[in-house]
């Protein structure tokens, strides 16, 4: 790769890494000052499920500071140890991020058993409007980071979202619960605490749901067969290219590394094949911002190699003997 190329593909990675940094930033300063509001409303209030919504607030916190040192690692260019980059360090922090999902859910669940069997007075009034605004304050946040996570395919940025639309789940649900306990009046004071239970539940089911991408992965798990389908039309755009016989691709942080067979006519001479397999590796690397190397490996056009099942040829024809 030439320095140009190389400094090209050191911008793109620091600049995917800088969108995720500032929206993560952002997710920090709210969640701070969400998790305050709520602590301080719960005691005040009365609501127990308040107080137990500010503990899984303040893991956001904890849980978008290692996304953001995740980020950062990830940010960092290839290096002697590190010959693909530090990418691996942003799955790796989503991996950490589904996990305090699930540990805030397990307190949040025996938080709530624990008000359940013990008596208290039912939540005051004032907690519904507290809950209204964190409710749609964490849901603006979601469609904030989720929007930069689907931008970057990152997954530690869409866990990251997740953890604050789990947080307006949670909130809603314990809305629902205090209205039930002033509604209901005596008898129905722990209807909070039954809210909290069950909004735990559905934080468990995004944790593990989340848990899956970021640990496909670290295991180097193939991406969406479109992503590489979009490649190998790509590659047949090229002049010279007679069909694919192979095209891997696997994850590295925010960007792909692509290794692929490419056909071309077995009488070229090697300086003409050298030629193709750079104009290949240019039209992905230019079309596809978030691939940021191409390993191609020539292959000259014989019966039997144009022959086998897995090849892809021009407009999709399959050559035959």
């Amino acid at each position: 790769m030439t320095e140009e190329k190389l400094n090209s593909s050191k911008d793109k990675l620091s600049k995917f890494a800088d969108i995720g940094i500032k929206t993560t930033i952002v997710g920090i300063i709210v969640s701070i000052i969400l998790a305050a509001l709520k602590a301080i409303a719960g005691v005040l209030g009365n609501s127990y499920a308040l107080i137990a919504d500010a503990i899984e607030s303040t893991s956001d916190v904890f849980t978008s500071i290692i996304v953001l040192t995740g980020l950062k690692i990830a940010k960092r260019p290839a290096d002697k140890t590190h010959p693909y980059g530090h990418g691996k360090a942003e799955p790796f922090a989503g991996i950490i991020v589904s996990s305090a999902l699930f540990i805030a859910a397990i307190i949040i669940i025996f938080q709530s058993i624990h008000e359940i069997i013990t008596p208290h007075h039912s939540p005051a009034p004032f907690t519904l409007i507290v809950l209204i605004a964190v409710v749609i304050i964490k849901e603006m946040l979601f469609r904030f980071v989720i929007k930069a996570g689907n931008s970057l395919d990152s997954v530690a940025v869409k866990n990251e979202a997740w953890h604050h639309r789990s947080d307006a789940i949670t909130s809603g649900a314990v809305f629902i619960g205090i209205t039930i306990a002033l509604i209901g009046g005596p008898g129905y004071e722990q209807a909070d605490d039954y809210a909290a239970l069950c909004a735990s539940l559905i934080i468990i089911f995004n944790a593990l749901r989340l848990f899956k991408p970021a640990l496909y992965e670290i295991m180097d798990t193939a991406p969406s067969p479109e992503i590489i389908n979009k490649v190998i039309e790509t590659s047949l755009s090229v002049d010279g290219v007679i069909a694919i016989d192979k095209c891997f691709a696997r994850k590295m942080g925010f960007q792909y590394y692509v290794d692929m067979h490419v056909i071309v006519d077995g009488n070229i001479t090697v300086y003409t094949g050298h030629e193709i397999s750079h104009s290949v590796k240019n039209k992905i690397i230019n079309s596809f911002p978030n691939i940021s190397d191409v390993l191609i490996h020539i292959e000259p056009d014989t019966p039997e190699r144009l022959s086998r099942e897995n090849i892809i040829v021009r407009n999709s024809e399959r050559v035959r003997n």
